[in-house]
Parts: C-alpha cells; structure tokens; sequence
C-alpha cells in the first residue's frame, strides 16, 4: 500500500503528517512509525502525526513519539497539524480538534499559527524547579546561561529519576539573560529538541508562578526560533492559554507498507 505523507516543522521541532480520514494507517505498527521517523535510514522527524475524523470536530490528532510509541499532546504537533489541516482546505481562518488532552482551537493569521492550550489549574514549585502538566509534564529549571548546558545528560538525569519512573517527565532549562532562552530535553525522543511548545508554555507560567515575570504575553526563544505564550491568571488557574508561532510545509512524498 503507497501511502502519502507531508514533512512539517514549527520552529525546527519537525513532524511526518498523514491525512488518515479512511483510517488506513496501522496506528498499532510501531517499528513502521520508528522507521519513518528515523534520520538517517527513513524520513526523519521527532513524531509522526495522524489526522482523522471526529464526529464533534473539524478533525482528530494521533500523536506518536520518534520511538513508535503514542504520546501525549505536542504543542508544535498541535499548530503543524493545524497548518496541515489549512493546506487540506479543511477550515480558512479558525478550528476547533481533538486530540489527547481535550478540544483544542487554532487560528490562523499571516502565516502565524495559535492555538489555545488546556487550561492549567496545578503548578508545584519546588526548591530548584517547577513541575506541572501542560498537555505534556514539564520540569522547568532555571539556570546562569543556557548555552553552555549539557542538556542531554543533565536532562537524562532527572527524566529518569526515581521520583518521575518510567513514566518520565520533559526537563526544560532556562535563563533570563537576554528575554527568556530555553532548551528542553524531551522524554520518548531521549533528546534535545530545536523547540517544544508545551514546554514554552510551562516555562512562561512556571516564570509567573515564582514571580520572575509578570508579563502574561511572553516570547521565549528557542533553538529553532520563537515562540509567543500568553494566558489568563485568575484564582490560582492559568487559562485562555495561546501558543504562537511560525509553521510550515517542508515536503511532501509517499512510501510504501
């Protein structure tokens, strides 16, 4: 079976995207989904990501890690499937999805794409971090200069902790020299990636949380660009959570399974 397939990327964080609405994919065939993912032998990307039909909304995202595994919601998967979503001419300017966290929106502006993030309602700050769940758990540590972390294995460390298991926990590393630098290890992948949106927000609200901003517009700067996160405060609760920034269509082709 030939089946066809788009490479996107939201700020480096790149993704294999399949318009599976007559439901072919096997979603159970993970060393399929390894192998595409792969960079050297396959297509290459950090996650590959299904869009399917739902009967409430405009569509429905399966995500799945580098690994083969199903994952939890990705914040640049989210806006790259909405870009995929647009290039499909399944919505103009603005959508509704489901995917595993819950109903997301999307909005679509000059090339920009939001999207609104699940509300946050738990955040524990800790002596040395911040732990909280943005569709994804996020550890958020500041540190002197970002730049000269070694992200993987300091990463590595905490993500498999005792504390976290083998259910593990991404490590975001921060530093406010100049704006708001980040680097985030992610779980699944074992890997430094370019950008990953819900570790963005979880930064930006882990920051306001221990009060070293008070900006609930932020644009923090990642590897493979920038991104902007804004949200409402209110009774101990972040909502009306955006997530913004650049997204586009790197190739399309097709392989066979």
């Amino acid at each position: 079976m030939i089946i066809d397939f788009y490479k996107f990327q939201g700020t480096g964080n790149d993704f294999i995207l399949i318009d599976d609405r007559e439901e072919l994919f096997d979603t159970e065939d993970s060393l399929l989904i390894k192998s595409l993912c792969e960079r050297r032998f396959g297509i290459g990307a950090d996650g590959l990501i299904l869009l399917r039909n739902h009967t409430d909304f405009i569509f429905e995202m399966i995500f799945f890690n580098s690994t083969g595994e199903r994952s939890t919601f990705c914040g640049n998967g989210g806006r790259c499937i909405l870009a995929f979503a647009h290039y499909l001419k399944l919505f103009d300017k603005e959508c509704k999805f489901m995917a595993y966290d819950g109903v997301h929106e999307g909005i679509m502006n000059n090339g920009i794409i939001s999207m609104k993030m699940s509300d946050v309602q738990k955040v524990d700050v800790r002596e040395d971090s911040v732990v909280l769940d943005t569709g994804s758990p996020h550890l958020v540590k500041i540190v002197e200069n970002v730049k000269t972390v070694n992200v993987l294995n300091k990463g590595k460390k905490i993500r498999f902790s005792k504390e976290f298991g083998d259910y593990g926990i991404n490590v975001n590393f921060v530093d406010l020299l100049d704006g708001v630098s980040i680097r985030t290890y992610e779980r699944g992948d074992e890997m430094e990636s370019l950008s990953c949106g819900t570790g963005s927000v979880a930064t930006a609200i882990a920051l306001y949380e221990i009060g070293k901003l008070d900006d609930t517009n932020l644009i923090l700067k990642t590897t493979g660009g920038e991104l902007t996160v804004s949200f409402n405060y209110d009774e101990k609760k972040y909502t009306n959570i955006w997530l913004s920034g650049e997204a586009s269509m790197v190739y399309a082709g097709e392989f066979e399974c």
